[in-house]
């Protein structure tokens, strides 16, 4: 059974939500399937391999499946780039001091979205909500450099225990392929 929340043919509106609902309705209902199946898989909290993973929310990443990875052995950060925020300082906090991390992956991709768009991204919103946004929109232009920066925020973080495993990639979304990026030296 498939478990995409993409609606077939029959059940699907032009704005791609299922008849007689939402995609959330969809999505719910999908939750509904999967729960019956569900076991507890006794699992804790802690990531089995130790490592936090920080990625961009591309729907066309799909993280565990490129990285080989299994249910339970990573935690995954993700947001707008997979860039270094400090609410991702947060999380890798939370990560590292309270559920025993110690590796962290860094995961930009080719063709991302803030390529194309800019700061003033701020600007436009405020004229038209009336009020700025006390965030950065963290656009780029050049992916690997972005990669780097992301690194170095990492690595100089006085809130991370553990720094010395700190790696960054470039993924093709069109071979599937991880590039290694080095930190400037």
């Amino acid at each position: 059974m498939s478990t995409s929340a993409q609606p077939s043919a029959e059940t699907s509106t032009a704005a791609g939500a299922p008849s007689g609902g939402t995609v959330t309705d969809r999505l719910v209902e999908l939750n509904s399937r999967y729960a019956e199946a569900f076991r507890d898989p006794g699992m804790d909290a802690r990531p089995v391999l130790h490592v936090a993973v920080v990625a961009c929310m591309d729907a066309r990443l799909d993280l565990h499946a490129a990285l080989g990875l299994e249910l339970g052995d990573c935690h995954t950060i993700r947001n707008a780039g997979g860039v270094v925020t400090d609410d991702v300082i947060r999380s890798l906090t939370i990560s590292q001091r309270a559920l025993g991390t110690r590796s962290i992956v860094l995961i930009h991709h080719t063709n991302c979205g803030l390529e194309s768009i800019t700061e003033e991204f701020r600007q436009e919103l405020e004229v038209e909500v009336g009020q700025r946004p006390v965030w950065a929109v963290e656009a780029y232009t050049d992916a690997d450099q972005d990669v780097r920066q992301s690194m170095q925020r990492v690595r100089t973080s006085p809130f991370l225990l553990h720094t010395d495993d700190v790696r960054g990639f470039v993924f093709d979304v069109t071979t599937g392929t991880l590039r290694e990026i080095l930190p400037t030296s």
